[in-house]
């Protein structure tokens, strides 16, 4: 009888590893992958070249060679360097000096989902060719086996409770052996016990000390958060189609800790003159002349503006878009067609200028924040941009091409580190590094090749969080 109950303990053991064999390569698997390891490096759209090489089209480059050779790349490059492998030996001598960082924890079904992720991104969902997976299914399975854990929860707790009977079984076997009396407790009292109670106590605080520093560390760790604005600015139009600089509106970025938000004012610099948008006509152009008081129909800015009624600066507005309206649709007067699109612009003006917290038009444009560092973690614009001479997109992405912002990098410590352990500093006629004389010295008697920000103490804790 013993030794079935030892068997049947055993076999719940083996349970969760069965279960966990049932789980495959996942698209949704790679994308927090690529998010956690990857991400630093290479671009997310697979086919930009970054800090590292673009990942499309990796399966033709590793085509003459094992699909070990490939996995064992990613997880140790350097080694595979060493070993004067042909193919690692290409890539290191098109890539040195910047150094791949090793991977040697991931499994092989980690890299298969990477790969089951890079083909989606290129080609939309779809199976993973060549010589990296053989499931032969579509490439994002991440919910398919849902249902299996459920079912798992659902058999454990049946066999902790019938474990608890046969746990009170052998007691009173044992009891009776030694000529002892044993109470047999209710079902109901031996669930609601005090150990169980107790280790359910541990368990929820366990479960929430781990939640607690794991959102503590994802903290403003979003990448690919795209917000709605309440304009609809575009960069791939300012910055792209019209090659305005970054710094041009985000003038802080070259001398102080903050990029800023440009002010409205800003903007009237061009839209004083350009007062209807290529895309949307009247529709967001004039909410910037309604958060600043500017009336476009007399081009000049409304005296006290910020003590009118909002019936006064509707009528302003209103007047404006229904002369813009006639005059490119020709006509006299507002059909049903103009007087929708007048009333529709207006709602968009309160809806955008206006929220809980600011009832009045009147006032500054309140921009969803995009990236948000913690307040542990210090951060300075001008230190980058002016003295590393660090470009936006590094950090920022190719926002010239992006029409709604979102953010690029994934801003973890990880990220940070692995950039100030591979940007070379630019020493060469840079007043700010002036006083690093013996670097200047080493450089010049060809004792070192580079500098990077770690050498100047990139890597040090209080430099980040002081």
């Amino acid at each position: 009888m013993i030794s079935f109950y030892r068997r049947l303990f055993s076999l719940l053991l083996l349970l969760p590893l069965s279960f966990s064999l049932m789980a495959q390569p996942s698209a949704d698997a790679g994308k927090t992958l690529f998010r956690n390891y990857c991400a630093q490096c290479h671009s997310k759209d697979m086919k930009t070249v970054a800090t590292g090489p673009a990942l499309a089209g990796y399966d033709e480059r590793w085509a003459d060679y094992p699909q070990e050779d490939l996995y064992a790349w990613i997880r140790n490059s350097q080694a595979m360097i060493s070993a004067d492998h042909p193919r690692a030996t290409e890539l290191w001598d098109e890539w040195k000096p910047t150094v791949m960082n090793p991977f040697p924890n991931l499994t092989d079904d980690d890299i298969a989902s990477l790969f089951l992720y890079i083909d989606e991104q290129l080609a939309g969902p779809a199976t993973a060719a060549g010589p990296v997976v053989s499931t032969g299914e579509a490439a994002d399975t991440s919910g398919e086996y849902n249902w299996l854990y459920w079912i798992l929860f659902a058999i454990l707790g049946a066999l902790s409770i019938i474990l608890m009977r046969i746990i009170g079984s052998l007691n009173k076997v044992v009891a009776h052996q030694e000529g002892r009396t044993v109470i047999e407790q209710p079902l109901i009292k031996q669930i609601f016990s005090k150990r169980v109670i107790s280790f359910l106590i541990f368990g929820l605080v366990v479960f929430g000390g781990y939640t607690t520093v794991s959102n503590a560390i994802n903290f403003g760790r979003q990448q690919g958060y795209a917000p709605d604005q309440p304009i609809q600015f575009s960069h791939e139009t300012h910055a792209g189609l019209h090659q305005i600089e970054c710094q041009y509106c985000h003038d802080g970025a070259r001398r102080s800790k903050h990029a800023v938000i440009p002010a409205a004012n800003t903007c009237m610099n061009c839209h004083s003159a350009i007062q209807v948008g290529s895309t949307y006509g009247t529709a967001e152009l004039t909410k910037i002349f309604a958060s600043i008081g500017y009336d476009p129909s007399t081009d000049q800015y409304i005296e006290n503006y910020s003590d009118l009624e909002t019936s006064e600066i509707e009528t302003i507005y209103k007047k404006w878009i229904t002369d813009k309206y006639l005059e490119d649709a020709g006509l006299d007067e507002l059909d049903s067609r103009g007087n929708k699109l007048v009333n529709d612009q207006w709602e968009g003006i309160v809806t955008s200028l206006t929220n809980d917290q600011k009832k009045e038009i009147p006032g500054p444009i309140e921009w969803t924040r995009v990236h948000n560092l913690p307040d542990h973690v210090y951060f300075n614009h001008a230190q980058h941009v002016t003295v590393g001479e660090v470009e936006c997109q590094s950090c920022h992405g190719k926002v010239e091409e992006m029409e709604l912002l979102q953010q690029h990098a994934p801003l973890s410590m990880g990220w940070c580190i692995n950039c100030h352990r591979q940007t070379e500093v630019n020493f060469e006629d840079n007043v700010y590094y002036a006083s690093y004389e013996s670097y200047h010295a080493q450089l010049a008697e060809g004792k070192k090749e580079k500098i990077t920000v770690e050498d100047i103490g990139g890597l040090e804790c209080q430099k980040c969080h002081y």
